[in-house]
């Protein structure tokens, strides 16, 4: 790990990378990154690719080692070379580099409620060490090394999965054990609580990493810097000054080829329950005392309990069908898909506003709004101001907006009305624009997976969910959704490549005081 070989021109990556080397160097250890589900759809896509180009980077410490796990036997260099291979984005130049990268994977196949198969596992991970340790005199100790297990698996075998681990692969002391686990985390309170209960029993709460992707994103990790790190908001940045909170993510495609998947979740638990209430806590939390993992979390779930249960009369609920006029997967409706019911209620679009109940926000609210089938590609945050007192110019200004556009084409721009050049004194509605491809062109911004595989690595827990953190946001959703599954709330229709739903947009405007004047819209400067 030479630092003259670290092929990223990222100062902040480069800082990271130095701190992985003193890592690395302090335990002078083996590590043995474990993938369990290894031949499954998140790993081909996202986790090997992404171990890739941490290796690539030369961002991993220099004895890393990746083990492989799942039911299925597989040859895993044909794996990583036919299967994965077009989601590495291996350059020409990197093929060398790649070759090393396989080299460094193991396989083994084997049962997920099997204790003998956890134990071939313990034994598997400590051939993988040894065979790669320099057995000199120099040498640190053989006996053990530090283990990562990402549990890339359905959730209805975590119990299982984290028990066997827990009882025969542990590392020992002074090594460390951790686990990586992905969402969903329950389907409700009381099934949250029974998984943490259970992980609580196995490991302590800093050996396991709830991953929520989107907290590993360029623009959500920004939200800390932009409000901490500028005064010009820290007066602005209330009740006072502030009208509303916007929180919005769309889809421009349906469930094609997961729809029996998303039926049983729904967009509420896929997206707005995590993601979207993730965002919310770094808009709305108190400053910490340091960026320490422990502090911001902390203000993270002062925010969540400071959040009532929402109640059904602040909630829009839809499910898109088909558009005649559309083209394709266009024509197909929700409950045209095979795999779903064709009594679904399950909504793939809703919107709903939140309040929080202290001092800095009382009054304020915040609109969540997710769905899939719509007319974009869009994740941002709107925060939208409070109209000019006093205002000289006839209502003809719009609201100040600052957004932060999380994907695609991550920016940050503020609206504001300035002077129509010309022979005139009329106000128009423009921006002030940091669009990232203009201002950091050629900078390389990592995927989300690679930040918190990284931070795994690191021991940081600054972008990883908290157990009681979990409990306060499935405290707020869980009476919602049980009343729309009891009571089958049946959802409004909207058409394939909808803006949105007008009962949504009335919503907004009433409980939420959302102002969509429609007369101005930004524009992706670096497209033009």
């Amino acid at each position: 790990m030479a630092q003259d070989s670290c092929p990223v021109e990222n100062s902040d990556l480069f800082s990271t990378f130095q701190t992985v080397v003193h890592l690395s160097e302090d335990l002078k250890s083996n590590h043995v990154f474990v993938v369990l589900g290894a031949s499954g759809d998140l790993a081909k896509k996202k986790i090997y690719p992404t171990l890739w180009w941490l290796y690539r980077d030369d961002l991993l410490p220099d004895k890393t080692y990746f083990l492989g796990y799942a039911r299925s036997k597989i040859n895993i260099e044909e794996f990583l070379t036919q299967t994965c291979y077009k989601f590495m984005k291996v350059k020409p130049e990197e093929e060398e580099k790649f070759k090393e990268f396989v080299t460094r994977n193991y396989y083994l196949a084997g049962s997920y409620d099997k204790q003998e198969n956890f134990k071939e596992l313990d034994s598997k991970i400590l051939e993988v060490s040894k065979l790669n340790t320099r057995r000199d005199s120099n040498s640190y100790s053989l006996s053990d090394c530090n283990r990562i297990f990402y549990l890339a698996l359905p959730p209805s075998v975590y119990t299982s999965v984290t028990q066997l681990l827990s009882e025969n692969c542990k590392a020992k002391k002074p090594h460390f054990t951790r686990v990586i686990v992905e969402k969903p985390f329950g389907k409700d309170l009381q099934s949250s609580n029974e998984l943490s209960i259970h992980l609580s029993k196995l490991f302590s709460e800093e050996e396991i990493y709830r991953i929520d992707h989107y907290l590993g994103k360029e623009m959500v990790q920004n939200l800390i810097v932009l409000r901490f790190a500028n005064k010009i908001f820290k007066r602005i940045w209330n009740r006072d000054s502030i009208e509303c909170v916007v929180i919005t993510f769309k889809e421009p495609f349906g469930t094609e080829g997961r729809g029996g998947y998303f039926d049983e979740f729904g967009i509420i638990r896929d997206v707005m329950q995590n993601h979207l209430l993730q965002i919310l806590c770094l808009v709305a939390m108190e400053p910490p005392v340091s960026k320490n993992a422990e502090e911001i979390r902390n203000e993270k779930v002062k925010v969540l309990r400071s959040i009532p249960e929402i109640q059904l009369e602040d909630v829009v609920l839809g499910q898109y069908v088909g558009n005649e006029e559309g083209e394709g997967a266009e024509t197909q409706g929700y409950l045209d898909d095979p795999t779903v019911p064709p009594d679904s209620t399950t909504p793939t679009y809703a919107c709903t506003v939140l309040r929080i109940k202290n001092e800095r926000w009382d009054g304020v609210p915040f609109i969540l709004k997710s769905g899939k089938a719509l007319n974009e590609r869009k994740a941002e945050v709107r925060i939208q101001f409070k109209e000019v007192p006093g205002d000289i110019f006839d209502n003809s200004c719009g609201r100040n907006e600052l957004v932060i556009r999380v994907q695609p084409d991550e920016a940050v721009y503020m609206k504001i009305s300035t002077k129509k050049p010309g022979m005139n004194f009329s106000p128009e509605e423009t921006e002030l624009d940091l669009t990232y491809k203009n201002r950091y062109e050629g900078v390389y911004m990592p995927d989300a997976y690679e930040r918190l595989i990284l931070d795994v690595f690191l021991g940081s827990q600054i972008h990883f969910v908290r157990s009681d953190e979990l409990a306060e946001a499935w405290r707020i959703f869980t009476p919602l959704l049980h009343k729309i599954e009891n009571e089958k709330i049946e959802p409004y229709k909207y058409k394939y490549g909808s803006r949105s739903i007008p009962e949504a947009d009335e919503l907004c405007a009433t409980a939420g005081k959302y102002n969509y004047s429609g007369n101005y819209s930004w524009k992706n400067k670096s497209k033009i």
